[in-house]
């Protein structure tokens, strides 16, 4: 998403040299969305994948509707729609099927049995291999599974974004479902990372704003003495936690360059006994950070935000 989206400017050759270098290393998941730049992100892929496309797993999301002065215009995942959405993002992204197809939200408007539906006949007719969900409920995402077997949820998970181990994590474990984990540094957040002058969307999330803010700096600088007692930097030490959580959980790295991706790649080398998650629970146990993952309007599209009938 931040190569061509949402944290300001970003450098195409560098991107693109970024995800072939992930290729290189042995990275084999790319996780995009149609509305990434309003399609600029599969045509940046397109590019990037040129010759390497069995190489790897795409996850595409779809539903989020964008204007040509990039506001944001709802969702709309209609069984007519999600097909009009994957003929477009085929010819973008220059390949024949893709490999996991997902709404990017619950569309509160659509039963869910009617998008996963139309989904599944792409998958019988070869357009797509794996049905995904994201930022789905528990109760969603078992009705989903019963129209067709659901791959993988994607969430946000990270010593800062906990939510996921409420109800959700154990629904998806039960029905042997995987997670593909974003945020993992909450958006920069834990990296000590401050929102760019221009186009960055970071400056409107409650976490990096006013008191918020300064309370979070804590948490990165409690992090970065951990990762420093382990030899690491506090980056590297909240991607191995979330490594940490289970096989069946995979963090999706935000690298949008060589250099961050090089210490990102770094943390499969950091082992966190049990003494150190220990040590992190205590240090930053969950709801740790002040302010939500997202602006209130932006919570209200989260179903896995909201509470159970």
């Amino acid at each position: 998403m931040g190569m061509s989206d949402m944290y300001g400017p970003a450098d195409e050759a560098e991107s693109v040299f970024t995800i072939q270098a992930a290729i290189g290393q042995g990275i084999n998941l790319i996780d995009t969305g149609d509305f990434y730049g309003s399609g600029h992100n599969e045509m940046l892929l397109r590019r990037a994948l040129e010759g390497r496309r069995k190489d790897v797993f795409i996850q595409l999301k779809f539903g989020a509707m964008r204007g040509p002065d990039n506001s944001w215009l709802g969702l709309d995942t209609r069984p007519v729609a999600v097909k009009n959405f994957i003929a477009y993002s085929l010819r973008r992204l220059g390949t024949d099927y893709i490999d996991l197809y997902q709404p990017s939200r619950v569309d509160a408007r659509i039963p869910i049995e009617d998008t996963i539906g139309a989904i599944a006949e792409l998958v019988k007719a070869g357009y797509v291999r794996h049905i995904g969900l994201s930022e789905a409920s528990a109760a969603t995402i078992r009705k989903a599974n019963t129209v067709h077997p659901i791959t993988a949820l994607q969430m946000e998970y990270s010593l800062v974004s906990r939510g996921i181990e409420q109800s959700i994590l154990p629904a998806v474990r039960e029905l042997r479902i995987g997670v593909t984990a974003y945020g993992v540094l909450s958006r920069g957040l834990l990296s000590g990372s401050r929102p760019a002058p221009t186009k960055d969307f970071r400056a409107h999330l409650p976490r990096f704003t006013g008191q918020n803010l300064e309370k979070n700096r804590e948490i990165v600088r409690v992090l970065a003495e951990i990762g420093a007692a382990k030899n690491a930097t506090g980056p590297q030490i909240a991607i191995a936690w979330v490594l940490s959580r289970g096989q069946d959980i995979v963090p999706i790295l935000g690298a949008r360059r060589r250099d961050q991706l090089d210490e990102s790649i770094r943390a499969l080398a950091i082992e966190l006994y049990a003494e150190d998650l220990e040590n992190l629970e205590r240090a930053i146990p969950a709801g740790a950070a002040a302010g939500t993952r997202y602006g209130e309007e932006q919570m209200l599209w989260l179903d896995s935000e909201q509470m159970p009938a």
